[in-house]
This record gives structure tokens, C-alpha cells and sequence, in this order.
């Protein structure tokens, strides 16, 4: 039965993290769509929407990574746990 609490938990968490990934990546897209159609009409001379684009783009690639990337089945804190605990189980 614990393993299954676990196990629920882990997927609880995971499906939170992916789920948070998606309104990151959609509010993403509302916003910097607003602040082009902003720069076209205001000043389509220069186009300093570039500037929030690639840097909160680099924040939606880091935020990628940490919930699909290789880490995402354990993190570096439960695999130390798991780690002391086969340790003190010997």
C-alpha cells in the first residue's frame, strides 16, 4: 500500500510540474504576442520586442529541461536519500 501512496505521489508531482510548464509556456506566448502587435503599431521602426522574447524564452527552455530533461525521474535530493537509506539498510 506505501508503494502505491509513492508512487501516486510521484506522479502527482510530475503531472503539477508539467501542468506548470504549460501556463508558463502559454502565458508566454499572450504576452510577448502582445508586446509584437505592441512594437508593430507603436514603433515598427525598432523592434525592441526581441529583448523580452529571448530572455524570458531562455527562462521557458530552462524551465524545459528541469521537467523533461534527464534529472526528472529523481531529483539530486531523493537520489542522496536513497542512497543513506540502502547504506543504512546493510
Amino acid at each position: 500500500m506505501a508503494e502505491n501512496e509513492k508512487n501516486y505521489d510521484l506522479a502527482k508531482e510530475r503531472v503539477e510540474k508539467k501542468m506548470g510548464f504549460m501556463i508558463h509556456c502559454g502565458i508566454y506566448v499572450v504576452v510577448n504576442a502582445g508586446l509584437i502587435a505592441l512594437n508593430l503599431t507603436r514603433s515598427p521602426d525598432r523592434y525592441w520586442f526581441i529583448w523580452p522574447l529571448l530572455g524570458w524564452g531562455i527562462g521557458v527552455v530552462i524551465h524545459a529541461i528541469k521537467v523533461f530533461g534527464p534529472a526528472r525521474s529523481a531529483s539530486l535530493k531523493e537520489k542522496m536519500i536513497e542512497k543513506e537509506q540502502s547504506k543504512l539498510n546493510q
